[in-house]
């Protein structure tokens, strides 16, 4: 009979060194567990035959108590059941090495830990059977949240998740499938719009340098207003949806099995959701009361913007700097006006998305998008140089592309799901109201900055401002990739929060963000070489290029930080934590606009970009200290 010195397992002193740290989560272990006492170890495996050097005494986890582990090499045979050979042995050592954490340090004696395996991963009633037992061993140490994130002292601060299971930030289980499922369609559409105005961009360009710089103020003031709605429209209705989806999909469930009493609301907020089963009534399609309220306040949102801009369009450029007699405000003032005509169909079509999103569907409006985007792009060297509509030419293309896009959503929302409420009551217009105000003030101080180093900008002329036009396109586009990253973990934690799983949020969380940080490093080398070698693209102008190669380190240098502050984002709406994210971005906002007049005034457009960096790393430092600190939806993880 084959067999091996418990030493052969815990050979290396690196491997001496560790505590094994897992937190009990099944019933007290009947027939196999670890002990540990004093200098001698046991593993008494009393139905599997497995012979030991001293008995050892039966510790259960009903309370989630700890049993002290110490590993000696002298000491201790395990010996292979019969027929299972070195195989079986090997997989043993996966199913303890799962289960390895924490490097022991001279605190280690006041720091016990514990292993407590399984049933089934170390009973083995034959040969037949021992192969099949550890590898459903292994598959349950898997499925344990990792062991930082499971020790027995209470923890203080949450940065561990930044390192939690960082081996595994590539791996495709079940966790990273999903979230690649929800975030590359999603980085795709969300990358897809700024793509298409960096197209817009490289038209304009070849119209001159006061063309590129008249359209940038008007697409700077159009977004502004945009963003006013468009991120508290769709960060709320994506995590609303996704909780109302997730409960009524729960109640469905429940009520198949006749078990009405469970079918609770996990808050009073998302009481009295429909949770009748769509099929016991001969349609298809179930009502999520979200929905429809995110459709029309949508609708109205959109409306509102597009009279406002169309009429206060010349006075809203004289406050970004855009004089009476500045050869900008011509070309400004056509371009804002007309795009302002397709506000109804951005504002309704972000919505549908945000519906998409709490579907976990990311692939509609990524093709949605995609269309739109093509259209756009077909119809600008059309209108533009065929027809000579100069700029008024790139706005006509841009309306009709998301009008396109919003019609595309439509139809296969209105397949998917009723929407047509039962009642007035049934709409949830207080939700809306109540975290949108939050969410409003947010991003009001948020966009703000941007929108005022916009300002700036063009307070330096044409060349600084074409310059900037650029590279704000730029560090747009590339950091909205990590968006796709922060639907996914929105969606995910929304969803998780809802079902109170929270094991699933500790590991959601650390993989969205791990995953961040590998984004924004790969970011930064792309867009620090492209912009050395590609400004040509978007200009012709030598002093615009000679600008833009000023601003390279702060463009691509900051890709991970905001890559971070863009996640994070995604994780704050997704734990509901609307409060904090408005007032600390109050905050930030109330430092960083300071920062960008002072600085803009004596070091001009490298001022702009250095306060442009302080602001996105004070929204990441914010962020950082409310999981960090465990505080809020995060206090749950000090226990």
């Amino acid at each position: 009979m084959p067999h091996v010195t418990a030493g052969g397992l815990w050979h290396t002193s690196r491997r001496r060194r560790r505590l094994l740290i897992v937190l009990c989560r099944v019933a007290p272990v009947a027939a196999a567990d670890v002990v540990i006492s004093g200098a001698s170890a046991s593993l008494p495996l009393r139905e599997a035959g497995i012979s030991t050097g001293a008995s050892g005494s039966l510790l259960g986890c009903e309370h989630r108590e700890h049993v002290q582990l110490r590993l000696r090499q002298e000491q201790n045979t395990y010996v292979s059941p019969p027929g299972t050979g070195m195989a079986g042995l090997k997989k043993m050592e996966e199913v303890t090495a799962a289960a390895a954490a924490v490097a022991a340090s001279s605190t280690a004696e006041k720091r016990a830990a514990a292993v407590v395996v399984p049933d089934a991963a170390l009973t083995m009633n034959g040969a037949a059977g021992a192969e099949e037992k550890t590898a459903a061993a292994a598959a349950a140490l898997e499925d344990l949240p990792a062991p930082a994130a499971l020790s027995g002292w209470p923890r203080r601060v949450g940065l561990y998740l930044f390192v939690m299971n960082i081996r595994s930030v590539f791996k495709l289980d079940e966790l990273g499938s999903e979230v690649l499922r929800i975030a590359v369609p999603a980085s795709l559409a969300l990358a897809a719009d700024p793509l298409a105005s960096l197209v817009d961009t490289a038209f304009i360009g070849r119209l001159g340098s006061v063309e590129i710089a008249a359209v940038g103020v008007s697409i700077a003031i159009f977004n502004q207003v945009s963003k006013v709605c468009i991120y508290p429209l769709v960060s709320v209705t994506t995590s609303f949806v996704a909780e109302e989806d997730a409960i009524i999909s729960k109640c469905i469930e429940e009520n198949s099995s006749q078990d009405l009493e469970k079918a609770s609301p996990v808050d009073s907020e998302t009481n009295n959701l429909p949770c009748t089963n769509p099929s016991d009534q001969g349609c298809k399609r179930k009502y999520i009361p979200s929905v429809t309220s995110a459709l029309i306040v949508g609708s109205f949102l959109g409306l509102l913007q597009a009279v406002f801009l169309v009429f206060s369009a010349k006075f809203v450029l004289n406050i970004m700097g855009v004089k009476n007699d500045s050869p900008m405000l011509r070309p400004a003032v056509r371009y804002l006006t007309i795009r302002s005509l397709g506000a109804p169909a951005v504002l309704l079509s972000l919505a549908m998305q945000g519906v998409f999103r709490g579907f976990k569907d990311t692939k509609t409006p990524l093709y949605a998008t995609v269309v739109g985007d093509a259209a756009n792009i077909i119809l600008d060297p059309i209108l533009m140089f065929v027809c000579h509509m100069g700029v008024t030419g790139a706005a006509v293309a841009h309306v009709i592309s998301q009008y396109l896009i919003t019609m595309i959503l439509l139809c296969r929302l209105i397949r998917q799901v009723d929407v047509i409420p039962p009642s007035l009551k049934s709409l949830k217009f207080g939700r809306f109201l109540g975290c949108g105000f939050l969410l409003l003030a947010r991003v009001v101080a948020v966009t703000f900055c941007v929108t005022l180093a916009s300002s700036l900008a063009a307070r330096h002329g044409p060349t600084i401002m074409a310059a900037f036009q650029i590279c704000c396109q730029l560090w747009l586009a590339t950091s909205l990739l990590a968006d796709g990253l922060a639907v996914a973990g929105q969606a995910v934690l929304a969803s998780a929060f809802a079902k109170n799983d929270k094991g699933k949020v500790v590991v959601a969380t650390s993989r969205v963000l791990q995953l961040s940080i590998v984004l924004g490093m790969g970011l930064t080398v792309v867009l620090g070489v492209g912009m050395k070698f590609g400004a040509g693209i978007f200009t012709k102008d030598i002093d615009v290029i000679d600008v833009i190669h000023k601003g390279i380190p702060f463009v691509a240098g900051t890709q991970t930080i905001n890559s971070l502050a863009f996640v994070f984002d995604g994780i704050n709406f997704g734990a509901s934590d609307y409060t904090y994210s408005a007032y600390s971005m109050v905050g930030v906002a109330a430092i960083s606009i300071p920062c960008l007049v002072y600085l803009s005034a004596h070091n001009g457009f490298i001022g702009i970009w250095i306060a442009l960096t302080i602001y996105m790393s004070l929204r990441t430092i914010a962020s950082t200290w409310r999981m960090g600190a465990a505080r809020g939806p995060w206090v749950f993880l000090r226990k």
